[in-house]
Protein backbone atom coordinates (compact mmCIF):
# COMPACT_ATOMS: atom_id res chain seq x y z
CA UNK A 1 0.00 0.00 0.00
CA UNK A 2 1.40 3.40 -0.99
CA UNK A 3 1.81 5.94 1.82
CA UNK A 4 0.33 9.31 0.89
CA UNK A 5 2.32 12.24 2.33
CA UNK A 6 0.19 14.56 4.42
CA UNK A 7 0.10 18.16 3.11
CA UNK A 8 -1.26 21.51 4.24
CA UNK A 9 -1.52 24.19 1.56
CA UNK A 10 -1.18 27.95 2.06
CA UNK A 11 -2.18 30.48 -0.62
CA UNK A 12 -0.85 34.04 -0.42
CA UNK A 13 -2.36 36.78 -2.62
CA UNK A 14 0.60 39.10 -2.12
CA UNK A 15 1.93 42.45 -3.28
CA UNK A 16 3.91 41.26 -6.31
CA UNK A 17 2.01 38.09 -7.12
CA UNK A 18 0.18 35.07 -5.77
CA UNK A 19 1.79 31.89 -4.54
CA UNK A 20 0.74 28.51 -3.27
CA UNK A 21 2.95 26.61 -0.86
CA UNK A 22 2.89 23.02 0.40
CA UNK A 23 3.87 22.16 3.99
CA UNK A 24 4.32 18.92 5.84
CA UNK A 25 2.76 18.60 9.28
CA UNK A 26 5.99 19.80 10.98
CA UNK A 27 5.74 23.18 9.30
CA UNK A 28 8.38 22.56 6.64
CA UNK A 29 7.65 24.21 3.30
CA UNK A 30 8.84 21.85 0.59
CA UNK A 31 7.22 23.20 -2.56
CA UNK A 32 6.00 26.58 -3.78
CA UNK A 33 4.59 27.93 -7.05
CA UNK A 34 4.37 31.68 -7.79
CA UNK A 35 2.48 33.66 -10.40
CA UNK A 36 3.32 37.37 -10.70
CA UNK A 37 1.09 40.32 -11.47
CA UNK A 38 1.81 44.00 -11.95
CA UNK A 39 1.06 47.17 -10.01
CA UNK A 40 -0.03 50.19 -12.01
CA UNK A 41 0.40 53.82 -10.92
CA UNK A 42 -1.42 55.81 -13.63
CA UNK A 43 -1.45 58.93 -11.43
CA UNK A 44 0.52 60.18 -8.42
CA UNK A 45 -0.54 58.42 -5.19
CA UNK A 46 -2.35 55.64 -7.11
CA UNK A 47 -1.36 51.97 -6.80
CA UNK A 48 -3.76 49.64 -8.59
CA UNK A 49 -3.78 45.95 -9.45
CA UNK A 50 -6.11 43.81 -11.50
CA UNK A 51 -8.60 42.20 -9.15
CA UNK A 52 -9.15 39.50 -11.74
CA UNK A 53 -5.41 38.81 -11.60
CA UNK A 54 -5.66 38.28 -7.82
CA UNK A 55 -8.03 35.40 -8.53
CA UNK A 56 -6.44 34.03 -11.69
CA UNK A 57 -2.88 34.14 -10.33
CA UNK A 58 -3.90 32.42 -7.11
CA UNK A 59 -5.74 29.68 -9.00
CA UNK A 60 -2.83 29.26 -11.44
CA UNK A 61 -0.37 28.90 -8.55
CA UNK A 62 -2.62 26.45 -6.74
CA UNK A 63 -3.15 24.41 -9.89
CA UNK A 64 0.59 24.29 -10.56
CA UNK A 65 1.30 23.27 -6.97
CA UNK A 66 -1.19 20.40 -6.96
CA UNK A 67 0.17 19.12 -10.27
CA UNK A 68 3.71 19.25 -8.91
CA UNK A 69 2.65 17.39 -5.76
CA UNK A 70 1.24 14.57 -7.81
CA UNK A 71 -1.40 12.01 -6.87
CA UNK A 72 0.60 10.58 -3.97
CA UNK A 73 -0.13 13.52 -1.63
CA UNK A 74 -3.11 14.04 0.64
CA UNK A 75 -4.10 17.70 0.96
CA UNK A 76 -5.77 18.01 4.35
CA UNK A 77 -6.81 21.65 3.91
CA UNK A 78 -6.17 24.87 2.02
CA UNK A 79 -5.93 28.18 3.87
CA UNK A 80 -5.33 31.69 2.61
CA UNK A 81 -3.70 35.03 3.32
CA UNK A 82 -3.00 38.17 1.35
CA UNK A 83 -2.07 41.81 1.22
CA UNK A 84 -4.25 43.94 3.47
CA UNK A 85 -5.97 46.36 3.25
CA UNK A 86 -6.49 46.27 -0.50
CA UNK A 87 -9.98 46.21 -1.95
CA UNK A 88 -12.04 45.63 -5.07
CA UNK A 89 -15.76 45.99 -5.73
CA UNK A 90 -17.62 43.02 -7.24
CA UNK A 91 -21.04 42.65 -8.80
CA UNK A 92 -23.83 40.26 -7.88
CA UNK A 93 -22.10 37.40 -9.69
CA UNK A 94 -18.80 37.97 -7.88
CA UNK A 95 -17.10 39.58 -10.89
CA UNK A 96 -14.65 42.40 -10.13
CA UNK A 97 -15.76 45.87 -11.19
CA UNK A 98 -12.58 47.61 -12.25
CA UNK A 99 -9.14 47.47 -10.66
CA UNK A 100 -8.34 46.81 -7.04
CA UNK A 101 -6.88 49.58 -4.89
CA UNK A 102 -3.87 48.30 -2.93
CA UNK A 103 -2.76 49.27 0.55
CA UNK A 104 -0.13 51.52 -1.05
CA UNK A 105 -2.80 53.56 -2.83
CA UNK A 106 -3.03 56.98 -1.17
CA UNK A 107 -5.59 58.68 -3.42
CA UNK A 108 -8.21 58.74 -0.63
CA UNK A 109 -6.29 61.14 1.61
CA UNK A 110 -9.06 63.77 1.50
CA UNK A 111 -11.70 61.18 2.44
CA UNK A 112 -9.61 59.99 5.38
CA UNK A 113 -9.07 63.54 6.62
CA UNK A 114 -12.80 64.17 6.38
CA UNK A 115 -13.52 61.11 8.51
CA UNK A 116 -11.02 62.28 11.12
CA UNK A 117 -12.56 65.75 11.20
CA UNK A 118 -16.12 64.44 11.57
CA UNK A 119 -15.58 61.57 14.00
CA UNK A 120 -12.42 62.55 15.86
CA UNK A 121 -9.17 60.62 16.07
CA UNK A 122 -9.62 59.37 19.61
CA UNK A 123 -13.22 58.24 19.10
CA UNK A 124 -12.56 56.20 15.99
CA UNK A 125 -9.29 54.75 17.35
CA UNK A 126 -11.09 53.62 20.51
CA UNK A 127 -13.72 51.80 18.42
CA UNK A 128 -11.60 50.37 15.60
CA UNK A 129 -8.02 50.36 16.89
CA UNK A 130 -7.01 52.43 13.86
CA UNK A 131 -6.35 56.06 12.97
CA UNK A 132 -8.07 56.85 9.65
CA UNK A 133 -5.79 57.03 6.63
CA UNK A 134 -6.00 56.60 2.87
CA UNK A 135 -4.45 53.19 3.62
CA UNK A 136 -7.79 51.84 4.92
CA UNK A 137 -10.67 50.29 2.99
CA UNK A 138 -13.51 52.67 3.93
CA UNK A 139 -11.79 55.87 2.65
CA UNK A 140 -10.98 54.02 -0.58
CA UNK A 141 -14.65 53.13 -0.97
CA UNK A 142 -15.65 56.74 -0.32
CA UNK A 143 -13.22 57.83 -3.04
CA UNK A 144 -14.77 55.38 -5.53
CA UNK A 145 -18.28 56.54 -4.61
CA UNK A 146 -17.28 60.16 -5.19
CA UNK A 147 -15.25 59.72 -8.38
CA UNK A 148 -16.77 56.61 -9.99
CA UNK A 149 -20.40 56.51 -8.84
CA UNK A 150 -21.48 54.07 -11.55
CA UNK A 151 -19.00 51.45 -10.36
CA UNK A 152 -20.04 52.00 -6.76
CA UNK A 153 -23.74 51.72 -7.61
CA UNK A 154 -23.16 48.42 -9.43
CA UNK A 155 -21.23 46.92 -6.53
CA UNK A 156 -22.68 44.26 -4.27
CA UNK A 157 -19.61 43.46 -2.18
CA UNK A 158 -16.29 45.06 -1.25
CA UNK A 159 -13.74 42.25 -0.99
CA UNK A 160 -10.06 42.11 -0.17
CA UNK A 161 -7.72 39.92 -2.27
CA UNK A 162 -7.84 36.89 0.04
CA UNK A 163 -11.63 37.14 0.21
CA UNK A 164 -11.92 37.22 -3.58
CA UNK A 165 -9.98 33.98 -3.85
CA UNK A 166 -12.04 32.32 -1.11
CA UNK A 167 -15.12 33.31 -3.11
CA UNK A 168 -13.65 31.74 -6.24
CA UNK A 169 -12.76 28.51 -4.42
CA UNK A 170 -15.91 27.98 -2.38
CA UNK A 171 -18.59 30.40 -3.57
CA UNK A 172 -18.67 31.85 -0.04
CA UNK A 173 -18.31 35.60 0.63
CA UNK A 174 -16.66 35.70 4.04
CA UNK A 175 -13.87 37.48 5.87
CA UNK A 176 -12.47 37.53 9.42
CA UNK A 177 -11.28 40.04 11.99
CA UNK A 178 -7.72 40.64 10.81
CA UNK A 179 -9.06 41.77 7.41
CA UNK A 180 -12.19 43.41 8.76
CA UNK A 181 -10.25 45.57 11.23
CA UNK A 182 -8.52 47.32 8.32
CA UNK A 183 -11.81 48.62 6.93
CA UNK A 184 -12.48 51.25 9.67
CA UNK A 185 -16.06 49.96 10.12
CA UNK A 186 -15.23 47.04 12.43
CA UNK A 187 -15.85 47.09 16.19
CA UNK A 188 -12.51 45.80 17.48
CA UNK A 189 -13.66 44.83 20.96
CA UNK A 190 -17.09 43.56 19.91
CA UNK A 191 -15.55 41.75 16.90
CA UNK A 192 -18.42 42.65 14.58
CA UNK A 193 -19.31 45.19 11.92
CA UNK A 194 -20.08 48.48 13.67
CA UNK A 195 -23.56 49.79 12.67
CA UNK A 196 -22.84 53.31 13.92
CA UNK A 197 -19.64 53.58 11.89
CA UNK A 198 -21.36 52.18 8.81
CA UNK A 199 -24.01 54.86 9.23
CA UNK A 200 -21.37 57.57 9.74
CA UNK A 201 -19.60 56.50 6.53
CA UNK A 202 -22.96 56.09 4.77
CA UNK A 203 -21.89 52.63 3.65
CA UNK A 204 -24.45 49.80 3.50
CA UNK A 205 -23.80 46.84 5.77
CA UNK A 206 -24.58 44.56 2.81
CA UNK A 207 -21.39 45.75 1.09
CA UNK A 208 -19.28 43.77 3.58
CA UNK A 209 -19.11 39.96 3.78
CA UNK A 210 -20.07 37.89 6.78
CA UNK A 211 -17.49 37.40 9.51
CA UNK A 212 -15.87 34.08 10.38
CA UNK A 213 -12.83 32.85 12.34
CA UNK A 214 -9.33 32.58 10.93
CA UNK A 215 -9.23 28.83 11.67
CA UNK A 216 -12.77 28.20 10.41
CA UNK A 217 -13.56 25.81 7.58
CA UNK A 218 -15.72 28.11 5.46
CA UNK A 219 -16.53 25.56 2.79
CA UNK A 220 -15.18 23.02 0.36
CA UNK A 221 -14.08 23.35 -3.23
CA UNK A 222 -16.69 24.15 -5.87
CA UNK A 223 -16.97 21.18 -8.26
CA UNK A 224 -15.56 23.04 -11.27
CA UNK A 225 -12.60 24.32 -9.20
CA UNK A 226 -11.97 20.85 -7.75
CA UNK A 227 -11.84 19.41 -11.27
CA UNK A 228 -9.46 22.14 -12.42
CA UNK A 229 -7.17 21.62 -9.45
CA UNK A 230 -7.35 17.84 -9.46
CA UNK A 231 -8.42 17.71 -5.81
CA UNK A 232 -11.47 16.14 -4.16
CA UNK A 233 -14.42 18.52 -3.93
CA UNK A 234 -14.51 17.69 -0.22
CA UNK A 235 -11.15 19.42 0.40
CA UNK A 236 -11.70 21.90 3.29
CA UNK A 237 -10.95 25.59 2.75
CA UNK A 238 -9.89 27.35 5.95
CA UNK A 239 -10.32 31.12 5.98
CA UNK A 240 -6.88 32.19 7.25
CA UNK A 241 -5.82 35.74 8.11
CA UNK A 242 -4.19 38.91 6.83
CA UNK A 243 -0.56 38.48 5.84
CA UNK A 244 1.12 40.34 8.71
CA UNK A 245 -1.20 38.78 11.29
CA UNK A 246 -0.57 35.29 9.95
CA UNK A 247 3.14 36.11 9.98
CA UNK A 248 3.06 36.97 13.69
CA UNK A 249 1.40 33.62 14.40
CA UNK A 250 3.89 31.81 12.15
CA UNK A 251 6.72 33.45 14.11
CA UNK A 252 5.25 32.16 17.37
CA UNK A 253 4.29 35.62 18.62
CA UNK A 254 1.28 34.91 20.83
CA UNK A 255 2.43 36.63 24.05
CA UNK A 256 3.87 40.02 24.97
CA UNK A 257 7.60 40.74 24.47
CA UNK A 258 8.66 39.47 21.04
CA UNK A 259 7.78 41.54 17.98
CA UNK A 260 7.24 39.95 14.59
CA UNK A 261 8.71 41.65 11.54
CA UNK A 262 7.31 40.57 8.20
CA UNK A 263 10.24 41.52 5.96
CA UNK A 264 8.96 41.62 2.42
CA UNK A 265 8.27 44.35 -0.10
CA UNK A 266 6.88 46.27 2.86
CA UNK A 267 7.45 45.79 6.57
CA UNK A 268 4.80 45.06 9.19
CA UNK A 269 5.67 44.95 12.88
CA UNK A 270 3.31 43.09 15.21
CA UNK A 271 3.23 42.58 18.96
CA UNK A 272 0.61 40.95 21.20
CA UNK A 273 -1.28 42.92 23.86
CA UNK A 274 -4.13 42.00 26.20
CA UNK A 275 -6.01 45.22 25.45
CA UNK A 276 -5.65 47.87 22.72
CA UNK A 277 -3.13 50.61 23.46
CA UNK A 278 -4.11 54.27 23.65
CA UNK A 279 -1.30 55.36 21.30
CA UNK A 280 -3.00 56.72 18.18
CA UNK A 281 -0.07 55.84 15.90
CA UNK A 282 -0.39 52.13 16.81
CA UNK A 283 -3.07 50.13 15.02
CA UNK A 284 -4.70 46.98 16.33
CA UNK A 285 -6.18 43.75 15.03
CA UNK A 286 -7.75 40.72 16.67
CA UNK A 287 -5.15 37.97 16.93
CA UNK A 288 -5.76 35.20 14.39
CA UNK A 289 -5.41 32.54 17.09
CA UNK A 290 -7.09 33.49 20.34
CA UNK A 291 -8.94 36.31 22.05
CA UNK A 292 -6.08 38.81 22.36
CA UNK A 293 -5.03 41.68 20.14
CA UNK A 294 -2.12 42.27 17.82
CA UNK A 295 -0.62 45.72 17.43
CA UNK A 296 0.69 46.77 14.06
CA UNK A 297 2.85 49.50 12.70
CA UNK A 298 4.24 49.40 9.20
CA UNK A 299 6.52 50.85 6.55
CA UNK A 300 5.36 50.68 2.94
CA UNK A 301 8.60 50.33 0.95
CA UNK A 302 11.38 48.55 2.83
CA UNK A 303 12.27 45.42 0.86
CA UNK A 304 11.19 47.39 -2.21
CA UNK A 305 13.72 50.09 -1.30
CA UNK A 306 16.51 47.54 -1.01
CA UNK A 307 15.48 46.01 -4.34
CA UNK A 308 15.49 49.51 -5.85
CA UNK A 309 19.08 50.02 -4.63
CA UNK A 310 20.14 46.56 -5.79
CA UNK A 311 18.70 47.13 -9.26
CA UNK A 312 20.63 50.37 -9.63
CA UNK A 313 23.89 49.49 -7.90
CA UNK A 314 24.21 45.70 -8.28
CA UNK A 315 22.46 44.89 -11.54
CA UNK A 316 25.36 42.76 -12.77
CA UNK A 317 27.31 42.82 -16.01
CA UNK A 318 25.44 43.71 -19.17
CA UNK A 319 23.87 40.64 -20.65
CA UNK A 320 24.28 38.59 -17.46
CA UNK A 321 21.14 36.73 -16.47
CA UNK A 322 19.82 36.70 -12.94
CA UNK A 323 19.15 40.36 -12.24
CA UNK A 324 20.45 42.22 -9.22
CA UNK A 325 23.17 40.61 -7.12
CA UNK A 326 21.76 40.79 -3.59
CA UNK A 327 24.57 38.62 -2.25
CA UNK A 328 27.16 41.15 -3.41
CA UNK A 329 25.11 43.98 -1.90
CA UNK A 330 24.99 42.12 1.42
CA UNK A 331 28.74 41.42 1.47
CA UNK A 332 29.76 44.94 0.51
CA UNK A 333 27.32 46.59 2.93
CA UNK A 334 28.70 44.43 5.77
CA UNK A 335 32.21 45.72 5.02
CA UNK A 336 31.16 49.40 4.92
CA UNK A 337 31.56 51.43 8.13
CA UNK A 338 28.71 51.46 10.68
CA UNK A 339 26.88 54.74 10.33
CA UNK A 340 27.50 54.64 6.55
CA UNK A 341 30.04 57.47 6.76
CA UNK A 342 27.30 59.98 7.49
CA UNK A 343 24.85 58.92 4.74
CA UNK A 344 21.20 58.79 5.74
CA UNK A 345 18.43 57.12 3.77
CA UNK A 346 14.68 57.51 4.21
CA UNK A 347 12.89 54.44 2.74
CA UNK A 348 9.75 56.12 1.41
CA UNK A 349 9.69 55.32 -2.31
CA UNK A 350 6.01 54.57 -2.88
CA UNK A 351 4.47 58.04 -3.16
CA UNK A 352 4.03 58.64 0.56
CA UNK A 353 3.86 56.54 3.70
CA UNK A 354 0.68 54.94 5.05
CA UNK A 355 0.60 57.44 7.94
CA UNK A 356 1.76 60.46 5.92
CA UNK A 357 1.09 60.67 2.17
CA UNK A 358 3.22 63.83 1.94
CA UNK A 359 6.41 62.06 3.05
CA UNK A 360 9.04 61.25 0.41
CA UNK A 361 12.25 59.26 0.26
CA UNK A 362 15.65 60.88 0.66
CA UNK A 363 19.39 60.12 0.56
CA UNK A 364 21.54 62.77 2.19
CA UNK A 365 25.20 63.30 3.03
CA UNK A 366 26.59 62.21 -0.34
CA UNK A 367 30.20 62.93 -1.23
CA UNK A 368 32.52 62.09 -4.12
CA UNK A 369 34.33 59.66 -1.83
CA UNK A 370 31.25 57.46 -1.42
CA UNK A 371 30.94 54.26 -3.43
CA UNK A 372 28.09 51.88 -3.83
CA UNK A 373 28.91 49.86 -0.70
CA UNK A 374 28.37 52.84 1.60
CA UNK A 375 25.16 53.74 -0.20
CA UNK A 376 23.96 50.14 0.14
CA UNK A 377 24.70 50.20 3.86
CA UNK A 378 22.87 53.51 4.22
CA UNK A 379 19.80 51.93 2.63
CA UNK A 380 19.90 48.95 5.01
CA UNK A 381 20.48 51.23 8.00
CA UNK A 382 17.70 53.57 6.88
CA UNK A 383 15.16 50.77 7.04
CA UNK A 384 16.55 49.69 10.42
CA UNK A 385 16.11 53.26 11.73
CA UNK A 386 12.52 53.21 10.48
CA UNK A 387 11.94 49.95 12.37
CA UNK A 388 13.47 51.42 15.53
CA UNK A 389 11.17 54.43 15.16
CA UNK A 390 8.14 52.12 15.07
CA UNK A 391 9.30 50.02 18.03
CA UNK A 392 9.63 53.21 20.08
CA UNK A 393 5.86 53.57 19.92
CA UNK A 394 5.45 50.33 21.88
CA UNK A 395 8.08 51.30 24.43
CA UNK A 396 6.49 54.71 24.91
CA UNK A 397 3.20 52.91 25.65
CA UNK A 398 4.91 50.88 28.38
CA UNK A 399 5.17 47.67 26.38
CA UNK A 400 8.71 46.27 26.55
CA UNK A 401 10.18 44.78 23.40
CA UNK A 402 12.38 41.78 24.15
CA UNK A 403 13.37 40.64 20.64
CA UNK A 404 12.65 41.08 16.96
CA UNK A 405 11.62 37.94 15.08
CA UNK A 406 12.20 38.42 11.37
CA UNK A 407 10.72 36.31 8.62
CA UNK A 408 10.30 36.66 4.88
CA UNK A 409 12.57 36.76 1.87
CA UNK A 410 14.85 39.49 3.14
CA UNK A 411 16.12 37.40 6.07
CA UNK A 412 18.65 36.09 3.54
CA UNK A 413 20.62 39.32 3.95
CA UNK A 414 22.81 38.51 6.95
CA UNK A 415 24.33 41.99 7.12
CA UNK A 416 20.86 43.49 7.33
CA UNK A 417 19.86 41.20 10.21
CA UNK A 418 23.02 42.26 12.08
CA UNK A 419 22.35 45.94 11.32
CA UNK A 420 18.81 45.64 12.65
CA UNK A 421 20.10 44.22 15.94
CA UNK A 422 22.72 46.95 16.30
CA UNK A 423 20.40 49.80 15.32
CA UNK A 424 17.42 48.73 17.46
CA UNK A 425 19.48 47.54 20.42
CA UNK A 426 17.50 44.31 20.85
CA UNK A 427 18.26 40.70 19.89
CA UNK A 428 17.15 39.62 16.42
CA UNK A 429 16.03 36.09 15.59
CA UNK A 430 15.26 34.94 12.10
CA UNK A 431 12.43 32.49 11.55
CA UNK A 432 13.31 29.93 8.86
CA UNK A 433 11.10 29.94 5.82
CA UNK A 434 8.33 32.47 5.53
CA UNK A 435 6.29 32.90 8.68
CA UNK A 436 3.30 34.43 6.84
CA UNK A 437 2.61 31.28 4.82
CA UNK A 438 3.73 29.07 7.73
CA UNK A 439 1.12 30.77 9.91
CA UNK A 440 -1.52 30.17 7.27
CA UNK A 441 -0.54 26.50 7.04
CA UNK A 442 -0.84 26.30 10.83
CA UNK A 443 -4.35 27.75 10.61
CA UNK A 444 -5.15 25.18 7.92
CA UNK A 445 -3.96 22.46 10.28
CA UNK A 446 -6.07 23.82 13.15
CA UNK A 447 -9.15 23.98 10.93
CA UNK A 448 -8.55 20.43 9.71
CA UNK A 449 -8.02 19.12 13.25
CA UNK A 450 -4.32 18.33 12.76
CA UNK A 451 -3.33 20.63 15.65
CA UNK A 452 -5.61 20.81 18.67
CA UNK A 453 -4.84 24.49 19.35
CA UNK A 454 -2.43 27.35 18.67
CA UNK A 455 0.17 26.10 21.16
CA UNK A 456 0.28 22.70 19.51
CA UNK A 457 0.69 24.29 16.08
CA UNK A 458 3.57 26.47 17.32
CA UNK A 459 5.29 23.55 19.03
CA UNK A 460 5.17 21.56 15.79
CA UNK A 461 6.02 24.27 13.28
CA UNK A 462 7.90 27.27 14.74
CA UNK A 463 11.67 26.97 15.28
CA UNK A 464 13.47 30.38 15.33
CA UNK A 465 17.22 30.57 14.78
CA UNK A 466 19.69 31.56 17.50
CA UNK A 467 19.55 35.26 18.48
CA UNK A 468 21.85 37.91 17.00
CA UNK A 469 22.75 40.13 19.93
CA UNK A 470 23.44 43.87 19.52
CA UNK A 471 27.05 45.07 19.54
CA UNK A 472 27.26 47.46 22.52
CA UNK A 473 30.26 49.23 20.96
CA UNK A 474 28.01 50.56 18.21
CA UNK A 475 25.26 51.90 20.48
CA UNK A 476 26.65 55.44 20.41
CA UNK A 477 27.08 55.48 16.63
CA UNK A 478 23.49 54.44 16.06
CA UNK A 479 22.08 56.71 18.75
CA UNK A 480 23.52 59.70 16.89
CA UNK A 481 22.44 58.26 13.56
CA UNK A 482 18.88 57.70 14.76
CA UNK A 483 18.59 61.28 16.00
CA UNK A 484 19.77 62.56 12.62
CA UNK A 485 17.45 60.14 10.79
CA UNK A 486 14.43 61.39 12.72
CA UNK A 487 15.30 64.97 11.80
CA UNK A 488 15.49 63.93 8.14
CA UNK A 489 12.10 62.19 8.35
CA UNK A 490 10.56 65.35 9.79
CA UNK A 491 11.85 67.40 6.84
CA UNK A 492 11.32 65.06 3.86
CA UNK A 493 7.88 66.22 2.75
CA UNK A 494 6.67 67.73 -0.49
CA UNK A 495 3.82 70.03 -1.33
CA UNK A 496 1.05 68.29 -3.24
CA UNK A 497 1.56 70.41 -6.38
CA UNK A 498 5.08 69.02 -6.68
CA UNK A 499 3.78 65.46 -7.35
Amino acid sequence: MTVRPDVLVAVDVGTSGARAAAFNLMGDRFLEVRTPYATSSPRPLWAEQSARAWQSAALASLTGLVRALGPGCRVHAISLTGQCPSVALVDGRGRPLGPGLTYRDNRAEAEALDVRARLGDRAIHDRTGHLPAAFHVAPKLLWIRRHDPQRFAAARLALQPRDLVVLALTGEAVTEGSHAAATLVYDLRGRCWDPELLEAFELPASLFPRLGRADEVVGTLRPAIATRLGLPASTPVVLGGADSQACAFGAGVVDGGPVSEMAGSSTCLNAVVDAPLQVLAVTHYPHVAGTGFTTETGINTTGSAVAWAADRLYAGRRGKAGGADFTRLDVEAAAAPPGADGLLFLPVLGGGERTDPSLRGALTGLSLRHGRAVIARAVLEGVAYAIRDQLALLRDAGRPVTELRISGGDTRLGAWNRIKADVTGIPVRTVPGDAAVTGVAMLAGMGAGIYRDADAAIAACVHPDAPITPNPLLAGVYELGFTAWRALAAAAVVHRQED
